[in-house]
């Protein structure tokens, strides 16, 4: 009585209203209403339920989408406008946790409207033939809507979480002489070693403001590297690590970590803190934050990646087991990972940023650069969100650092800014510096390498430190690189360092022998099987040679 007293005054809602009151509409208009409702809930959740539900309930939800909408905007145009802060935000420990909170509070809240707006669609109203379709759509909209931010709340936990495993909570770090240093170090943690011990040592030294970033590559045989001034190791080395054949770099982390872990209190990797400092004082230059990547791991990140792509300069072996020691000679290869172009798998990236079978230690160097700079190159925005889940797991298992968790989204910024600019590269020994030179390093002409290096990657480019921009980049013979800053002979003449040079992509891969005949697996294996060392070392001498794709 009191509905119809409504309808006769107006005061009320029309119970012939086929949005609120489908029981008098036609089952066309039902088949509609319900796809709408549908549609309504998925794009502005909350409209559904204020047209033809719960009012209160459906002001409610379209107050917090439109605070969503506008959060999201906001979001946006900080994006624009201070990239590194978005970023930050949604790294940080703290927030990431607020967002992954709200995140899977709005997927059930949002869930829950779309099972309030199949009760408002009532499909016992609906011809038997249609509703299998319209629970078939409202299932994909609430996937669509609710499950993606569910997914997110997910991702974002997952994020957090490698976070957490990967960095650490210290104090943030500011950039000297306006870069930030770090020591990137790729080591084998075998079961008969304590710690890692790191066969590779790059210290990545990129520009605060532009990105631009230089690679300076550490031999693993490097002999009497300097501790920096601070170090604790130098009331034990104060000439230098000294100590004869056995001191190379690589072996300061295993030593440091049996034997004076008590000089670095606190220290969560005693290692890893004093080759960093042997590092930073043999180079001449402040490295504030080191990254530790356990190889026996690196092949599941980059299977996580989906691979990376080089173009190889010459063949790689696959080594098999060592059978003479002294002289670097292994049994038959294992494989080999042909000249050209080349789609790696975590296996053979691995293989081949490590193998240096019938080749110098420099070659394998130029090769881990160019297997870094194919990660960078490589791991864009759309293979870090489709593959986001697997790369954060692998990174737990491959990555260690002391980085601050709190600067992170000023770094991922940064390396955002890095991409598709081409490194400066200088490695402490050949092509840059004579074979010898590792074993008895002159840090004077280190220093002075280093600095003209890093004045040529500023954010005010080499004019500004007075060094010719031909001198910046001239190539070696089978070097596979780019001659780093102050690298070039003295006695070049000056037509060629005037004369435009190729870039270290620029190259020939060698896929056949002098005589014109094609390089095969066959016939590099046949040649081990005679015992011809020699012919095989000619034949991959430009293994080096390498580029990303």
């Amino acid at each position: 009585m009191a509905s119809s007293s409504a309808l006769n005054t107006g005061s009320g809602p029309s119970l012939t209203d086929p949005v609120r009151y489908p029981v008098s509409a036609s089952s066309s208009v039902r088949t509609k209403r319900a796809f709408v409702l549908i549609l309504l809930t998925l794009l502005v959740p909350g409209s559904a339920q204020l047209v033809a539900g719960d009012r209160k309930l459906g002001r409610t939800a379209l107050r917090v989408t439109l605070c969503v909408w506008a959060v999201l905007l906001l979001a946006v145009v900080l994006l624009l406008l201070n990239r590194s802060m978005v970023i930050t935000i949604v790294t940080n420990p703290v927030t990431s946790l607020v967002l992954v909170v709200l995140l899977a509070a709005l997927a059930l809240g949002w869930a829950f409207l779309f099972l309030n707006t199949l009760r408002l669609i009532r499909p016992v109203l609906l011809a038997p033939r249609v509703r299998p379709a319209v629970g078939i759509a409202l299932v994909l909209a609430l996937v669509v809507g609710s499950g993606s931010l569910g997914y997110a709340a997910y991702l974002l936990n997952v994020g957090r979480n490698a976070i957490g495993n990967i960095f650490s909570s210290g104090p943030a770090i500011d950039p000297v002489d306006g870069r930030y240093n770090f020591l990137l170090m790729g080591g084998d943690a075998g079961d008969d070693r304590t710690g890692r011990r790191p066969d590779s040592l790059s210290v990545l030294s990129v520009d605060a403001r532009t990105g631009q970033t230089a690679i300076i590559s550490v031999p693993r045989n490097f002999q009497n590297a300097q501790f920096s001034a601070d170090s604790p190791m130098r009331r034990i080395y104060p000439d230098g690590y000294n100590c004869g054949d056995e001191c190379l770099i690589n072996a300061i982390n295993t030593e440091v970590t049996n034997e004076h872990t008590d000089l670095y209190p606190g220290v969560a990797d005693p290692g890893a803190q004093a080759t960093m400092e042997a590092v930073s004082g043999s180079l001449g230059m402040q490295i504030q934050a080191y990254v530790l990547v356990d190889m026996d791991g690196f092949s599941k990140l980059i299977d996580a990646m989906g691979g990376i792509r080089i173009k190889a300069g010459g063949w790689v072996p696959i080594s098999g087991e060592t059978i003479d020691e002294a002289n670097g000679i292994h049994g038959m290869p294992l494989g080999w990972i042909p000249a050209g172009d080349n789609t790696l798998d975590g296996y053979h990236a691995l293989w081949y940023g490590r193998s240096r079978e019938f080749v110098d230690d420099y070659a394998r160097i130029a090769r881990q650069q160019c297997v870094q700079q194919a990660m960078l190159k490589q791991l864009d925005p759309a293979t870090l969100l489709s593959k986001f889940e697997d790369i954060a797991d692998a990174g737990t298992k491959v990555v260690d650092s002391n980085i601050s968790s709190s600067q992170l989204g000023s770094f991922l910024d940064l390396a955002m800014k890095a991409k598709g600019k081409e490194a400066k590269r200088l490695t402490i020994g050949p092509p840059d510096f004579g074979p010898a030179f590792s074993t008895n390093p002159d840090f004077d002409q280190i220093h002075e390498r280093v600095d003209q290096l890093l004045a040529s990657a500023s954010a005010k480019g080499p004019q500004s430190a007075g060094i010719p921009d031909d001198v910046m980049a001239v190539p070696q013979a089978g070097a596979g690189h780019v001659q780093a800053a102050g690298a070039a002979p003295a006695t070049l003449p000056a037509a060629v360092k005037a004369a435009p040079q190729p870039s270290p992509s620029d190259f020939t891969p060698v896929t056949t022998t002098p005589d014109g005949e094609p390089i095969t697996e066959e016939m590099l294996n046949q040649l081990k099987l005679e015992g011809d060392e020699e012919a095989i070392r000619q034949l991959v001498a430009t293994n080096g040679q390498c580029a990303p794709l």
